[in-house]
Parts: C-alpha cells; structure tokens; sequence
C-alpha cells in the first residue's frame, strides 16, 4: 500500500469493473486506500448473459494486497438495479463517496443497418446505466454534502466514428449528462466529470479491421493499456480534484488532454432578417470556413501515441 493515499476513507462504486478500464480504476482505487464496489454483470461484450466471476476475481486480487472490496452483479442498465448498487456501498461500506460510470456494451452496425434492438441495447447500458447509477447516488452526495462522478465518454461521440450511432449518441448524451450534473449539483459540494478514454480493452478488440490503415490504428491502440486511464479516474475522484467540475478529459497513453466544448465560433447578421434564398447566398458562405469537416477519431489523434 502507498504511503500517502489519495482515497484513504472513501468509498467508491465502479461499474464494468470486472475487467478492461474498470478492472485497473478498481484496482488503484483500492491501492490509493478506497473501499470499492466492484460492479459488473459479467455480460459477454453484446450484453448477453450473466457470470459473477469477473467482478469477484476483482475483489480477490485487492482482497491479496490488503485493500477491501465487495462484489456486485446488478444492471446499470435498469434502474432498480442502479438502486441496489449504491445500497451495497451503503450496506457494506456505510456510505458512497464516487462513482465511476464505466459499464458499457457495444452492437456496431452502419446507420442504415442498425436495429432498434441495437440502439436501445447500447443506450441502456451507456447513457441509462449512467443517469441510473447517478440518480441514485445523487441523494446520498447531496445529503452529505460532497460526492464525485467520474463518467467515461468517447472521442466516438466526442469527435465521430463510423459504424457507432448508437454508441456515439450514448457517449455524446454522457457528457451532456455529466455538465448537467456539475451544474445542478455544484452548490451541494459534488463535482461531475468524463474522461474518454484511449485504451486497449475487450471494447475496442471488437474495432473491424478490413484494410491495411485500420491495421496500423489498431497497432497503435494496443500500445496504450487500460492501467494508464485508472490514474487520472483517481485523481478525479479524490479531494485534490475539489476544484475541477464539468471538463471533459481525453487520455491516451501518456498524454492527458482537456476536451473543447461547443461554443460559438463564428456569426453572421443581417438587419432585414433571413430569408433561404439569402442564408444560401450569404450566410453559408460566411460561415463555411469555419464549418468542421467530417473527421472520425483517428483523423484529430493522427500521431503515435506518446
């Protein structure tokens, strides 16, 4: 155990932590002191089936270093079981302190192919497993006066990528979420934050590569472990982070980055009013140079990892 320890006394719940980014957040969450609910279905990576094992083989490994941690198998996805997972904190631990929203599940599929089965599927588990588990826990932050989120979002969302509008719109909802949070919740001491994340997981193992160029890119995700994520989650959720709140945080490898948000970024006027005749003539072509081209993630986060 370290000797100075950022999470000493806290308690923390960390969804999808039976493996991949959760796994390492859970995992050094224990090292810097927190007592951790190990949260996770044990779904196969679609959301199928239930296993009780990932998340218990969590608990067995901090249990072997000396850190304390319980096991927990509800869904994020359904609100009864967010319910049940901060009673667990509750019940075990006797309070909650964080929440790490990490659980996820993927059903990439072209837009025009994609099922609703599919696009509920990933929202239930991303954007609904998030708002559960932090309407949950809200009342408990609220009551003592401090609590932080830690949510993970996407450059999927964030930026674009192809084949993901359904894991692209539950990111993006995410980070709305987490700036709605900071703001409604920032009188009673609670702080809201996403990081989006750049690793080597089970998730990304999924990535189709069908050309030489998507070989590289998956090449060089594979540099970046899920153990570089869990350092930054820790800081967020500690009492060191008290003055940060509603930012968006990339990491990629060894690299840490504060996201833009939308704001406004160039206008055009017209005292008379517009008309659509007058928006094609003017308009359009005063604001083109600064529209955004149509990148997905790999094209903005074009160099090697650091």
């Amino acid at each position: 155990m370290t000797t100075q320890q950022m999470m000493a006394g806290k308690v923390v719940i960390v969804t999808g932590a039976g493996g991949g980014i959760g796994r390492d957040i859970a995992l050094l969450m224990a090292r810097e002191g927190a007592q951790v609910v190990v949260n996770d279905i044990g779904a196969t990576l679609e959301g199928e089936g239930r296993n009780a094992g990932p998340a218990q083989s969590v608990v067995d490994e901090i249990a072997a270093f000396g850190g304390r941690a319980t096991s927990n198998t509800d869904s994020v996805a359904d609100a009864q079981g967010a319910e049940h997972i901060v009673q667990n904190a509750l019940d075990v631990f006797g309070r909650v302190d964080c929440v790490v929203n990490n659980a996820g599940i993927l059903r990439d599929r072209f837009f025009h192919k994609m099922s609703s089965d599919e696009w509920d599927a990933v929202l239930k588990v991303h954007l609904y497993g998030t708002y559960n588990v932090s309407r949950a826990a809200a009342a408990h932050f609220k009551e003592q006066g401090g609590g932080a989120f830690v949510h993970m979002t996407s450059t999927s969302g964030l930026i674009g990528n192809l084949a993901q509008a359904n894991y692209s719109a539950a990111k993006l909802g995410i980070a709305g979420l987490s700036k709605s949070i900071a703001l409604d919740l920032q009188k009673f001491g609670v702080r809201s934050n996403c990081i989006a994340p750049f690793a080597w997981s089970r998730m990304i193992s999924s990535i189709k590569v069908d050309s030489a160029e998507q070989e590289a890119r998956v090449a060089k995700i594979k540099q970046m472990t899920p153990a570089k994520i869990a350092p930054l989650a820790v800081y967020l959720a500690s009492d060191a982070a008290r003055e940060v709140n509603g930012q968006i945080f990339a990491v990629r490898n060894n690299e840490i980055f504060v996201m833009s948000q939308p704001r406004p970024v160039r206008s055009v006027h017209r005292g008379e009013g517009w008309t659509p005749a007058s928006i094609a003539e003017h308009a359009m072509p005063a604001l083109r140079s600064a529209f955004h081209s149509l990148d997905v993630s790999a094209d903005v986060f074009s160099w090697d990892p650091v």
